[in-house]
């Protein structure tokens, strides 16, 4: 399996009917099924923006049929408002105390801090989330990794923000949370563009597939190929919508 793409963003850089996509080369997967990947820069997306109309505005000019799009959950739950403001979690003493113990994902984050800690808090209740932090600290020296996630469930690790490091002031004050139910967002956007649509929560380490609509011609491990460099990127780049062609 190989990836042919320039790293460099001018070179990836296109556009096409107003719109501005990376192109981010050809990956080959498990198959030998080979899939292009276009990275769509969109605007920043605040909250309730509609994600019919984000899909119609940015990647409908550049569909092509058999195209399948992968929708980004943090851009997904701000389109369904999804999202818990700083200003209404208040780190309780356990949120403070256990911050100092959490380790940090590779964006210099995870669970290190405190709001976000009581945030889990407030979602799953603290005896998960000490069983989580006791499960974690044991098992930490043998290499076991993402114990506290895998114990607290429902989603916590997918939560994202209250990032006093992010490119936007927004996200400092916001944490997001994917959204319920989104197997069903996806048929919404399939159903409203004609575009199969998988809701993928994604990083340089991993992709977490939430949702798929019921038209996705694409099996769960052909997605996974498609997406495993994780085209859409970190950062201010602005590309929560990856059109995938397959070959």
């Amino acid at each position: 399996m190989g990836i042919i793409e320039s790293r460099n963003l001018a070179d990836q850089r296109r556009e096409h009917s107003g719109v501005t996509y990376y192109d981010r080369g050809v990956v080959t997967g498990g198959n030998a099924r080979r899939y292009a990947r276009y990275a769509i820069q969109t605007h920043f997306v605040q909250r309730r923006e509609s994600k019919i109309d984000l899909v119609t505005r940015y990647a409908s000019p550049l569909y092509l049929p058999g195209d399948v799009l992968s929708f980004g959950a943090k851009v997904m739950a701000m389109c369904e408002d999804s999202v818990v403001e700083r200003k209404n979690v208040t780190p309780g003493f356990w949120a403070n105390f256990l911050w100092r113990f959490a380790g940090i994902n590779h964006t210099g984050v995870g669970m290190h801090e405190p709001y976000k800690l009581q945030l889990v808090i407030n979602i799953v209740g603290l005896p998960r989330v000490l069983l989580a932090a006791f499960l974690s600290a044991v098992t930490r020296p043998f290499g076991l990794h993402g114990v506290f996630y895998r114990v607290c469930g429902q989603g916590v690790g997918g939560i994202d923000g209250f990032y006093f490091r992010s490119s936007f002031d927004l996200y400092k004050e916001l944490a997001l949370i994917n959204p319920p139910e989104p197997d069903r967002l996806c048929d919404e956007v399939e159903a409203a563009t004609g575009i199969p649509t998988v809701l993928m929560d994604a990083n340089d380490l991993q992709r977490d597939q939430l949702g798929r609509s019921k038209g996705m011609p694409l099996t769960d491990a052909e997605l996974q190929d498609a997406l495993r460099d994780n085209p859409s990127g970190q950062g201010d780049e602005l590309t929560p919508l990856i059109l995938i062609r397959p070959l």
